[in-house]
């Protein structure tokens, strides 16, 4: 079997890993694909749960040996996504991989059928908001993310499928309405159920 490969982006504070983690309550037969990251976890986030947490050298190490699908320097972080991991899950089904615009433009030059989703906030101001109700960063690193997310929003046009997310539910159900439309294409039938389209063309009616 040949999986999907959901990339999803967004700037920060957009509402990306809330929705994500709701998708997948749903949806339990998409495999979330865990990056690594050099930065410090934040309160409540869990090594090999949220995030693979590295230091800077072992991180290093693995771009030298090539583990990495893609991997980027983020806000002065670094972030990457397991090239063995990815291989495997989609022999066995869909893969999501939450990601920002860098390292999705790096996974399409390998996959070019990647599903791309940006998730977009209603307005500019949310954004700051939604950073500093989180109440994890300074007003520094929030103004950083808030420079970054202009610049990361000018690529949304790279992507085949945009949800703003204004009220999550209902973002939520445009985001599970792009997973099924894509599931049921006819090239990703034919992958699914090979038999059935053989026998469709093989056999008389």
């Amino acid at each position: 079997m040949s999986g999907l490969l959901f990339i999803v982006a967004a700037p920060s504070g957009a509402g990306k890993t809330t929705l994500v983690r709701r998708l997948l309550e749903e949806k339990a037969d998409i495999a979330l694909s865990i990056s690594c990251t050099t930065r410090a976890p934040r309160p409540g986030e869990v090594d090999g749960r949220d995030y693979h947490f590295l230091d800077e050298a072992r991180f290093r190490a693995m771009i030298d040996a090539g583990d990495f699908l893609e991997w980027a320097k983020v806000h002065g972080n670094f972030y990457g996504t397991s090239r063995p991991f990815i291989a495997e899950a989609l022999a066995k089904g869909d893969v999501l991989l939450e990601i920002d615009w860098q390292g999705a433009a790096q996974v399409k030059k390998v996959f070019p059928d990647a599903i791309g989703v940006f998730i977009l906030p209603p307005l500019l101001e949310a954004l700051s908001e939604r950073l500093h109700g989180r109440g994890t960063d300074s007003n520094e690193v929030i103004a950083r993310r808030l420079a970054a997310a202009r610049e990361e929003m000018r690529h949304v046009t790279d992507f085949g499928y945009v949800i703003i997310n204004a009220d999550l539910n209902t973002a939520l159900a445009q985001f599970a309405s792009i997973v099924e439309a894509s599931r049921l294409t006819l090239s990703n039938q034919q992958k699914r159920h090979p038999d059935l389209f053989h026998n469709l063309t093989s056999t008389p009616l």
